[in-house]
């Protein structure tokens, strides 16, 4: 796999290698519509939005009656009625606010928990050559950091955005019933913080592509370090892996200091202009013209108007930030979303296969700029046959038995099951004709017995699942287990030996009871004594199955019906064990060089 890692400064190529430019609001929308299905609550948090921001008016409403009636009046019905009615508008205020706020959270995070699902899924399905070429860092860091990213912009956010701006029409609204002229004057700043809110809003969304990048820079190095911990032990790469991450963490902290710089900036910018219409507002209210027409408590009034649009005016201002970073998450997610899966153009489900193999002239590429894997390959294995490939790094032999089960397709020639071409056979159905054991066991952190029956076998009984570790030779080591088959083996199996990974690995495959078993260096984790156990519990499993087996351990193969010898994508030589030795050529060269007693020097033009 290429994996191209992020580099120091966050910038790391997208899925398709450049984030096409998309409007905020179409990405939005599509957002939003995952809230469709919970409108009910959505709708009930909105109405309780209407009341809370309503409580905000009213207060300021109530300062015009308290003081006139209270203070300048002096009337006894007002003085006894204010207390009641500020109780009543706190009482609202607080349910209103916990349902407004509760309501959006949990449609937030139905939301989260739908989109997150939804990208667990699409990733199960997505082929292998997206892999290739996008690294496990960038991919967790899109299903966990991007999707909270999601969740602010979905419910903190939309609830200051509706929340807010219900109050802030509120007050205006209050504002110019009390007094127009006054209140026109607070308008005259609405052009100068509309043009600094888009301003701020693109330098957002600029900034936040570039934290979301470092972010998957970040979880990329801690992956690797994570990993290959005893690599960077044992070589001492520990000063390297870290000076690394500091310079990736570096520009992460960076980025996320513009973000705040750009966003601290324009609050004070924004209150510095209201301060300039509330100080204008202050001037023309005392003047004498203005003081004969309103009272004390429209003035008060108006003023704790003025002064409570400024708190919801502000977090209208900072919301942007999140909003920004939601929509770039959101961008992101949808492009992985977008993302064709496995194409299963498939019409023709089998029965059991009887195994019948054909390549016919296959070439493969994975970059047309590197030339050809496989060139014209061609062979055919009958029922029952174990076919061997051999021949050195980089030949072509892993990715001549990843067509089979389609992990790669065919891109010139074709490859057929029983005369089926396999892009004819439902992908589900052709993979459920073939078992694979490979020399990089994959098992998951769970129980022994989970990892034999794994996925599609989970509902084989347990006698089955001994039955399979017993030809594995895996029981031998399951019994001395203090939990036995249920005992828990850690994250890919890191809390068992090589050896016993990979006879999990064959008993997994011996359970599936394929026709076609495909063996990419099976017994290579092994020691001699465990090897010969599994090469007599092989010679059971590949009996009546059509095998291919890719093996560098030339002793394994010495029974094969056919031995394929590969170099540079080709077939160079195939045949029987004793033939090809008898040729002298290209497969005795490499028989000499693992069984003969001392060195031998081999011209390069006959290596393989």
């Amino acid at each position: 796999m290429s994996a191209d890692l992020a580099d120091p400064n966050g910038k790391s190529p997208d899925l398709n290698g450049q984030r096409p430019a998309k409007s905020a609001a179409m990405v939005y929308r599509r957002l939003l519509k995952y809230a469709v299905p919970y409108w009910k609550r959505f709708s009930v948090a909105v109405i309780a939005m209407v009341f809370f921001a309503a409580t905000d008016t009213g207060f300021a409403a109530l300062m015009q009656p308290m003081l006139d009636g209270s203070f300048v009046k002096k009337d006894p019905a007002t003085i006894s009625l204010i207390p009641l009615m500020i109780i009543g508008l706190f009482l609202v205020r607080g349910v209103a606010g916990f349902l407004s706020s509760y309501g959006m959270a949990w449609v937030g995070r139905q939301i989260i928990n739908d989109m997150r699902r939804q990208m667990f899924n699409h990733l199960l399905r997505l082929p292998a050559p997206f892999y290739d070429s996008n690294p496990s860092g960038q991919l967790i860091s899109k299903l966990i950091y991007d999707v909270e990213q999601v969740s602010q912009a979905s419910t903190n956010s939309v609830t200051i955005i509706i929340r807010d701006t219900l109050t802030v029409i509120g007050l205006l609204s209050w504002m110019f019933y009390l007094n127009w002229k006054l209140a026109l004057i607070f308008l005259v700043i609405g052009p100068f913080i509309a043009i600094l809110v888009v301003y701020v809003n693109k330098r957002f969304r600029r900034i936040s592509a570039s934290i979301q990048n470092s972010m998957g820079g970040v979880t990329q190095a801690a992956e690797d370090a994570i990993q290959g911990q005893r690599v960077i032990k044992i070589f001492g790469g520990q000063t390297y892996e870290a000076d690394r991450f500091e310079e990736i963490n570096e520009a992460n902290r960076r980025q996320n200091m513009k973000m705040t710089a750009t966003r601290e900036a324009s609050v004070p910018f924004i209150q510095f202009l209201a301060a300039c219409a509330l100080a204008g507002i202050v001037y023309l209210a005392t003047l004498d013209s203005m003081l004969a027409t309103i009272t004390v408590g429209t003035f008060m009034s108006f003023i704790v108007a003025l002064m409570m649009l400024l708190a919801p005016i502000k977090r209208l201002t900072t919301v942007h930030s999140s909003i920004q970073r939601g929509i770039v998450a959101s961008e992101s997610i949808f492009e992985l979303l977008d993302r064709d899966l496995e194409k299963d153009t498939g019409k023709v489900h089998m029965q059991r296969a009887r195994g019948v193999v054909e390549y016919s002239n296959v070439s493969f590429t994975y970059d047309a700029a590197k030339g050809r894997v496989l060139e014209n390959i061609s062979f055919k294995a009958e029922p029952g046959q174990t076919i061997a490939f051999v021949g050195r790094s980089g030949s072509g032999k892993s990715t001549l038995v990843s067509l089979l089960p389609r992990f790669y397709d065919v891109q010139m020639g074709s490859v057929s099951i029983d005369g089926h071409d396999i892009r004819e056979i439902t992908l589900d159905n052709l993979r459920d004709q073939v078992a694979l054991v490979g020399q990089d066991v994959t098992l998951f952190n769970d129980t022994i017995a989970n990892n034999i029956a794994y996925g599609s076998l989970h509902k084989v009984t347990q006698d089955d699942i001994v039955h399979a570790a017993e030809s594995a030779h895996a029981m031998e080591f399951i019994r001395q287990l203090p939990q036995g088959l249920q005992t828990m083996i850690g994250e890919k199996g890191v809390l068992l030996s090589g050896g016993q990974r990979q006879r999990l690995a064959i008993a997994r495959a011996l359970l599936k009871d394929a026709p076609i078993l495909i063996l990419d260096e099976a017994t290579a984790s092994l020691d001699t004594e465990s090897e010969r156990y599994i090469q007599a519990a092989l010679i059971q499993l590949v009996r009546n199955r059509t095998t291919l087996v890719i093996a560098h351990r030339l002793s394994t193969i010495e029974r094969a019906d056919m031995i394929i010898v590969m170099n540079q994508g080709r077939i160079v030589e195939q045949g029987k064990h004793a033939e090809l030795l008898a040729r002298g050529s290209h497969y005795a060269s490499l028989h000499r060089m693992q069984f003969a007693a001392s060195p031998i020097i081999v011209p390069a033009s006959s290596l393989v």
